[in-house]
């Protein structure tokens, strides 16, 4: 379908075409689902001639409408936000006009949703997390790395038919997924262990098994955890194990305890997922944008409005900040 078309419907709209929503993209219009990708620039004309290509953990391609400005789309039942975190407000603002049943965010971090039910309401908004993985690679394709789980649920708690009819479409297109009865708690679990997991990655710029078996980076993410459960609490979240490492259980187990937990997660992950690489790591090389302060700067304000100690995070935050900073300065 030529870019510039002006009037697009979709079963699923998917905004964004990095390394997950074209894995999810790909997936479901290899099933036989009309698929929307709403993408920029290079990567929009990327698409429109060549169609997604997924290598790794799957190995097709697949032809998907292409749309390379808001305004072409008009209707979708299913509306995916999967872009990185910056400019997420505006990016949203730009689809008010489009008729949707239900959207929900892939994205890093736990303010998506409020964005999202602030334009679309709440009554129309799911939680989500994802713990899947790819790269986009400079030649456009994307390699699958991690298949492990895309979770939806309401956000009033409980699941629904749409919860169920959306995760088993993407379920059976191959992306794992499901419905979760208690997605906020989940999304936080996530965000727990994932903030110190961003910042290991820039620092260390390893790929993910690396600095979780390392001793000392696996000390660091250990302390940095309990930062953030400190946070959780604060705010009445419970959170589970059901996140990229144990969160709930380290919670009780003494420091040493739970290092050693954390470096048998990365001796896992060197077996299920050797190439797996945070997709922070995976930005600062592409010299791309990082959504640090949408995420981990999310979490350092939001204890300093509590009372909340974080001086690890905060440290990390600004030395990870400071490096994407000092990165955009032009050589004198």
């Amino acid at each position: 379908m030529k870019l510039g078309q002006t009037s697009i419907h979709a079963d699923y709209a998917i905004v964004g075409a990095g390394a997950i929503g074209s894995i999810i993209g790909a997936h479901l219009a290899r099933a036989g689902h009309q698929v929307a990708m709403l993408a920029r620039g290079a990567r929009a004309r990327h698409l429109q001639r060549q169609g997604l290509r997924i290598e790794g953990l799957a190995d097709f391609a697949a032809q998907v409408t292409v749309a390379d400005d808001p305004s072409q789309l008009k209707s979708a039942r299913t509306l995916i936000i999967a872009t990185k975190t910056p400019g997420t407000e505006e990016t949203v603002m730009t689809l008010r006009h489009v008729q949707i049943d239900t959207v929900f965010s892939i994205q890093n971090g736990v303010q998506k949703n409020d964005l999202l039910a602030a334009a679309f309401g709440r009554e129309r908004t799911l939680g989500a997390l994802a713990d899947t993985s790819g790269e986009l690679r400079p030649d456009g394709s994307v390699l699958f790395t991690r298949n492990v789980a895309l979770l939806i649920g309401e956000l009033t708690g409980g699941t629904s038919a749409r919860c169920e009819s959306i995760a088993r479409d993407i379920d059976t297109a191959g992306v794992r997924c499901s419905a979760a009865s208690d997605i906020v708690s989940l999304e936080w679990s996530k965000f727990v262990a994932w903030t110190g997991l961003i910042v290991l990655s820039v620092v260390t710029r390893a790929e993910s098994w690396k600095f979780l078996d390392d001793p000392d980076s696996a000390a660091l993410l250990v302390r940095m955890v309990a930062e953030m459960t400190a946070l959780a609490a604060a705010l009445g979240i419970d959170i589970s194990d059901r996140s990229m490492i144990p969160v709930k259980t380290m919670a009780s187990l003494t420091e040493s305890q739970a290092v050693d937990l954390v470096r048998a997660a990365g001796r896992k992950y060197l077996e299920t997922a050797p190439q797996h690489r945070m997709s922070a790591l995976q930005d600062i090389e592409a010299g791309r944008t990082l959504e640090i302060h949408e995420t981990v700067g999310y979490a350092v304000r939001k204890a300093q409005s509590l009372n909340v100690p974080m001086p690890l995070l905060d440290a990390f935050y600004r030395c990870v900040a400071a490096i994407a900073r000092i990165r955009q300065i032009p050589p004198s």
